[in-house]
């Protein structure tokens, strides 16, 4: 069947700036005000200024509450400005076109949308409420990195970590290449703490990590993803 082509659906990573972390609505305000004590203090102020997250009130970040998976994929969908430009749909697609459990009315439809339509190869029975672990985060914040970024290859050495056991299956090369490339850390005991619940500050600090990343190490021209 040939494709007709629709202008209507062009989502783009500017129109879900508008959005916030939590999904509901705040313009550009004035720095955190409930950052006090939170090592990753700077790294959100400069989140917020640049868009990429918000808070649940213009005055909170409410930095140790949890991130929920939709949370974290608005997050993803912000930082590496994942989009549907280049893409035009039969019908309008729908978030329950790709996630059963997902609510067409919700908040973070668009950008579920977005998330499967750029290989971010999310399972189909994701929940979007469901609070994300650490190593759910870093894994899937490490195959959006290296599916939209192109980063050079280097050569992984792999580190010793107290945890390891407690690890997912499937997620240990993730959380490896996390640490390789200092996106994420170890705790004064040498763990990650893989199924703890990964907070709003530690997601927001992770994602700093990986733009200052990127911006260090540019893919080699004429050598960038399409």
């Amino acid at each position: 069947m040939k494709k007709t082509k629709f202008n209507w659906l062009t989502l783009s990573a500017a129109a879900l700036l508008a959005l916030t972390f939590a999904g509901q609505s705040f313009a550009a305000a004035d720095a955190f005000q409930d950052l006090s004590g939170t090592p990753a203090r700077d790294k959100i102020a400069a989140l917020q200024q640049k868009g990429v997250l918000h808070g649940v009130s213009a005055a909170q970040f409410k930095p140790n509450a949890p991130v929920t998976a939709a949370q974290g994929i608005q997050m993803f969908v912000n930082a590496f400005g994942l989009n549907l430009d280049t893409i035009r749909f039969v019908k309008a697609p729908l978030a329950t076109d790709y996630f059963v459990k997902a609510s067409n009315d919700a908040w973070y439809a668009d950008a579920l949308i977005i998330a499967a339509n750029n290989a971010m190869d999310l399972p189909a029975d994701l929940d979007p409420a469901k609070n994300w672990t650490r190593e759910e985060f870093t894994h899937w914040l490490i195959l959006t990195i290296e599916k939209h970024s192109n980063l050079p290859m280097i050569k992984i050495m792999p580190v010793d970590i107290a945890d390891s056991t407690e690890f997912t299956n499937g997620y240990d090369g993730s959380i490896q290449r996390a640490l390789a490339l200092r996106i994420a850390s170890l705790d004064s005991a040498g763990k990650f703490d893989p199924a703890a619940g990964i907070t709003r500050a530690e997601a927001a600090e992770m994602i700093y990590n990986a733009l200052e990343y990127i911006a260090a190490h540019p893919a080699p021209a004429g050598d960038l993803p399409e």
